[in-house]
This record gives C-alpha cells, sequence and structure tokens, in this order.
C-alpha cells in the first residue's frame, strides 16, 4: 500500500457565501492530490499522454462527513492499495487542521488509448515505478 499526503490551502473561490468549501470542489481536490502523488513518485501526467496513455475518470465516489471552511489548511491523503491493472482505483481521505476525517471517497480511472479511446493495460514503466514503491 502506498499513501501520500498533500496539503491544500481552501482559498475563497471554493466557498460558498458562509465559507464553507462547495461540495463540487473536492473531486478538484483529489485530483490535485492524485496528480501531485504521482509526480512524487516519478510519473507525471504529461509524460504519459506523450506516451500515448491516458487517464479518463470512470466512477468517482465520495462521502461528505464535516465542512471544511474558508482558509483550512486541508490533507489531502491519497492512497493506492493494490497495483494498478486497466483500472486504477485510488482511496482519498481529507483531513481538516486538527487532523478530523472530514471526507473520504475512491476514483476509478481507466487507463485508455487516446487516438482509440479503448481501455488498455498500463505499460510496463509505470507498473515498474509501482511495483518498486510497493515493495
Amino acid at each position: 500500500m502506498l499513501t501520500h499526503d498533500t496539503h491544500i490551502r481552501v482559498c475563497y473561490g471554493d466557498t460558498d457565501k458562509m465559507g464553507v468549501v462547495y461540495y463540487g470542489t473536492y473531486p478538484r481536490y483529489y485530483e490535485i492530490a492524485r496528480t501531485e502523488m504521482l509526480r512524487s513518485f516519478g510519473i507525471s501526467y504529461r509524460e504519459m499522454e506523450e506516451n500515448g496513455l491516458v487517464l479518463p475518470v470512470r466512477n468517482l465516489h465520495i462521502t461528505y462527513l464535516k465542512p471544511a471552511f474558508y482558509d483550512d489548511l486541508l490533507t489531502v491523503r491519497t492512497i493506492l492499495e493494490e497495483l494498478p491493472t486497466v483500472r486504477f482505483r485510488l482511496k482519498t481521505e481529507i483531513y481538516n487542521p486538527a487532523m478530523e476525517l472530514i471526507n473520504q471517497g475512491e476514483v476509478t480511472l481507466i487507463f485508455t488509448n487516446p487516438e482509440t479511446g479503448k481501455a488498455m493495460k498500463p505499460p510496463q514503466w509505470v507498473l515498474e515505478k509501482f511495483r518498486k514503491l510497493m515493495e
């Protein structure tokens, strides 16, 4: 299992009139944290795209437990429990400044050939990076 923490400060534009993070903002937080996790492991979306690979979202599940507020420094934890296959499942947990779990979710992405739109297995170079990290 791999975990990676990303810190995101809630900006004013992420909130409603009451200073509460708008519910539709959370998937963007998931994406920011996922991108930073991959980058920290030596994998970038740019590199994957340049090598003929894209990762569209197939499923997204979110559970809202408590609100986040303007100017909170959130800890967004991304969790990879298993090596990706065609499907790439990531769990996400978001903690407020008191380290209380306020949001959790799961995103399933699909490794896809951008020219054909068909699902595919991840290339060996991607799998090797994950294997090394998970050992």
